[in-house]
């Protein structure tokens, strides 16, 4: 990942004493992620540009992490590793000091930023949305997915460039916070500190920002606790649609899952895809239900979930088993269950592979039941999405072609089908989750 700052104040070189970085030298620091470069391709009186190359070293990333394994999706957060490499190389600028020339450090220069590939995640206007209202001159180009084969369309990065007048170390900032939340992107654990730190970094430009809350929801990882307090803390309001009586959609659509297997009489469920375990254990304090196996193509996913199941005393714990298993393959333990369920799932397959999902659930399992959740598309802009909820997800469907995939299922496979609301349900726009129970017509 490659980051360029240019500024054409007089004398341009000056840039090299607000960085702290040399222009004379090439220098190559440690960070999390792998290793970061600073070097200047110009540096003359009329213009200096500054470089920062990120070097993401993937497996020292994914180690970094206990349970993980050599494939993990961390180094392809872009933004939110550059961030983190922008406030580990470039702090002192960035904190607005410079003691060679103090005063400089407070002046607005003209500054021109590249970014020749970043992700976003989002409305083709998200780039504008973010930093126009910061003063910055956006202009921001696809990049295509293969310049040889342009029927292949556009990929979800674009070369990002920012012009305009700024103090480079509010320019910094701004990179900092608004990066994570272009593509919606964290390599690393949300926790409270996340709050402290979008406070100091956008304390002094966020609160007058139009999509402060937006920002907020996506750089704290959508957690409504702490988007609360750094709201609280930035200017005292909280998000209109997100009422402290909520609960999250998460658990309402957990609950909606159990609820339907309890309605259809499931005692022996599997999981298909059950990442880090959040439904099994639901499942698993539910004593109906006899026997419970999660699967998972992550081997990292049941590591953190065998962590969580390890909290339950012995004889619950004993009714759950949990197996590395794709739903693309053919797997003939899993065949005979009384239901399956795929919460959240079916959108991170490429739809090419449904078929094969198709084949291995619903040809090969054969359970008696099969509990579907997935998001309504058409529901993102309530929650301040344009297009994907994740930047995993595949795909997202409307509510009528879900509908459309889930009947011609359960026509070739000889299923029934009906289907529900799940959470907040708009008049318009329809639920936020939308659910499908498939039952053998037999049954």
């Amino acid at each position: 990942m490659l980051l360029t700052v240019s500024t054409s104040t007089c004398p341009a070189t000056d840039l090299g004493y607000l960085l702290f970085k040399h222009p004379d030298r090439a220098q190559v620091f440690s960070v999390a992620s792998g290793v970061a470069h600073v070097f200047y391709p110009r540096a003359d009186e009329a213009v200096c540009t500054a470089a920062l190359l990120l070097e993401v070293d993937p497996i020292t990333l994914a180690k970094s992490r206990p349970g993980s394994t050599y494939v993990d999706d961390r180094p392809y957060a872009s933004g939110s590793l550059m961030a983190v490499a922008i406030g580990t190389v470039f702090r002192t600028a960035m904190n607005g000091r410079c003691d060679a020339r103090p005063e400089l450090a407070q002046t607005a220069i003209p500054l021109s930023i590249h970014l020749p590939s970043v992700a976003i995640q989002g409305a083709d206007d998200l780039a504008e949305r973010l930093f126009g209202p910061l003063g910055w001159h956006v202009e921001c180009a696809p990049v295509a997915l293969d310049p040889e084969f342009p029927a292949w369309g556009n990929s979800r990065f674009v070369s990002l460039r920012l012009t305009g007048e700024h103090r480079l170390a509010d320019a910094l900032r701004h990179l900092y916070v608004m990066l994570p939340v272009l593509d919606d992107t964290k390599h690393y654990w949300v926790g409270e500190e996340e709050v402290a730190k979008l406070v100091r970094a956008g304390g002094e430009w966020l609160t007058t920002h139009p999509e402060r809350e937006f920002v907020s929801r996506r750089y704290l990882a959508h957690q409504r606790g702490y988007v609360r307090s750094a709201l609280s803390a930035l200017d005292g309001t909280i998000p209109d649609e997100e009422p402290r009586t909520n609960r999250p959609l998460a658990v309402v659509r957990a609950e909606a899952v159990v609820a339907a297997l309890r309605e259809v009489g499931a005692r022996r469920v599997l999981d298909l895809g059950c990442g880090g375990g959040a439904l099994l254990e639901r499942l698993v304090a539910d004593t109906s239900f006899t026997e419970i196996v999660g699967t998972d193509v992550s081997a990292g996913a049941l590591d953190a979930a065998e962590r969580r199941l390890a909290k339950l005393p012995d004889r619950a714990r004993s009714r759950v088993a949990l197996r590395h298993s794709s739903l693309t393959y053919t797997d003939p333990e899993l065949a005979g269950f009384d239901a399956a369920v795929l919460m959240e799932v079916v959108e991170h397959v490429d739809p090419p592979r449904l078929p094969a999902v198709e084949r291995v659930v619903f040809g090969v399992a054969k359970p008696t039941h099969v509990v579907v959740t997935t998001p309504n598309v058409e529901y993102n802009p309530l929650l301040g999405e344009q297009k994907s909820r994740h930047p995993d997800h595949r795909f997202e469907w409307t509510r009528a072609e879900f509908q459309d995939w889930a009947n011609a299922v359960a026509e070739r496979n000889d299923y029934t089908v009906r289907f529900g609301p799940v959470g907040p349900v708009d008049p318009d726009l329809g639920p936020a989750t939308q659910l499908a129970v498939f039952s053998k017509k037999e049954a």
